[in-house]
């Protein structure tokens, strides 16, 4: 048996997405630029979809940017909303923490993090008199940790600042357009839900100062240049409305998987395997093991089980995990961790066959 226990670094498409998109991979190819038939019905094709992701989001369609995924999401709202000093989590994922020092500011400050993965609202000395934006994501890709955003949200307004959550994670657990409430904007990625690879979304309200990312044509309100992904786009409509009608089940069903997945580990390996972070979204498990590091993620590929050692964009690197550093682990530590993430798809036979692969490569790692 061959599992695939990494869902939160990509999903199968799923059928009703691709059923959506082939018309536009076909025989409605145009340009939505384009004045003509052809590109009027791709155009009307994403006009339909960014209002459906907008009544979704509980947002205006005007306020829904479509990218090329979540990294560009993520760099375009770093870079591009307000003008002054951020303030941001240090567990963040790559494509935030990365773009940080592309910022125009002059202090970048980081948020204090608990041992067990949560952001602490307790921002202190922290407090710039230039702070223009507040970044923290809504679900960490790595532990699957739930931030308090509404807070933070709350902090950075009585503060004069904007709030960004990268929501990537976060589409088939939480509530996005409860997210959208209190935050300004949130960046969203198709193919973590069963959509297509290479489409994602920047929402920003209307009122936030936004920066143009990509110079070039008309498109998005000249904001953002390029010909738009026509069938990406609809096929990220129709996942992400599954997604978060579909999330009150998806949660049940993977919290009972994972439930069964870490007690049979636990149990067996007692101190030698230890569940990180707390407050966590139910598809996702993040477990240090005292011998754990690429030989066991290897030795877990070759003996059928598919898992990863963090973020899927770090994953070539070998280097410590940044979430886990600043959760305040040591560097060894934090080489050793595990993700596993499971999925619509997910069975209760693959979990238990997980699980005892686990166990079995464990004990060959001694």
């Amino acid at each position: 048996m061959n599992v695939y226990l990494d869902y939160a670094a990509t999903a199968p498409l799923r059928e009703e997405a691709l059923d959506a998109m082939l018309p536009y991979l076909k025989e409605n190819f145009g340009n939505p630029d384009s004045l003509h038939s052809f590109g009027r019905r791709a155009a009307h094709a994403v006009t339909e979809a960014r209002d459906a992701i907008a009544d979704i989001l509980g947002v205006k369609s005007n306020e829904v940017y479509f990218t090329s995924g979540g990294t560009e999401a993520d760099n375009w709202a770093v870079r591009g909303i307000g003008e002054g000093d951020i303030l941001y989590s240090p567990i963040e994922h790559a494509a935030t923490m990365s773009a940080i020092p592309l910022r125009n500011c002059k202090k970048a400050i980081p948020c204090r993090v608990s041992p067990n993965g949560i952001v602490q609202t307790d921002f202190g000395d922290t407090m710039s008199e230039n702070l223009a934006l507040v970044s923290v994501m809504a679900v960490n890709n790595e532990t699957g940790c739930i931030q308090p955003v509404e807070r933070i949200a709350a902090y950075a307004h009585t503060h004069g600042a904007y709030f960004f959550s990268d929501c990537v994670q976060a589409a088939c657990t939480l509530s996005l357009k409860e997210i959208l409430k209190s935050a300004d904007a949130v960046s969203l990625s198709a193919h973590k839900i069963g959509g297509p690879k290479g489409v994602g979304a920047l929402v920003v309200k209307r009122g936030v100062p936004l920066k143009p990312l990509l110079a070039g044509g008309e498109q998005e309100r000249s904001l953002r240049g390029g010909t738009l992904n026509v069938a990406g786009i609809v096929g990220f409509a129709k996942a992400l409305g599954l997604a978060q009608a579909e999330r009150e089940d998806f949660c049940a069903r993977t919290e009972r998987l994972r439930r069964i997945f870490e007690e049979k580990i636990v149990s067996a390996l007692g101190t030698a395997a230890h569940i990180d972070g707390e407050n966590r979204a139910p598809n996702i498990s993040h477990i240090t093991f005292e011998r754990g590091g690429d030989a066991f993620l290897s030795l877990l590929d070759l003996n059928g089980v598919a898992c990863s050692g963090g973020a899927a964009c770090s994953a070539h690197a070998s280097l410590p995990s940044h979430v886990m550093l600043a959760m305040g682990r040591t560097e060894e530590e934090a080489k050793r961790g595990v993700r596993f993430s499971f999925g619509r798809e997910t069975t209760e036979e693959e979990v238990l066959f997980a699980a005892d692969t686990v166990l079995r490569c464990a004990a060959r790692s001694e």
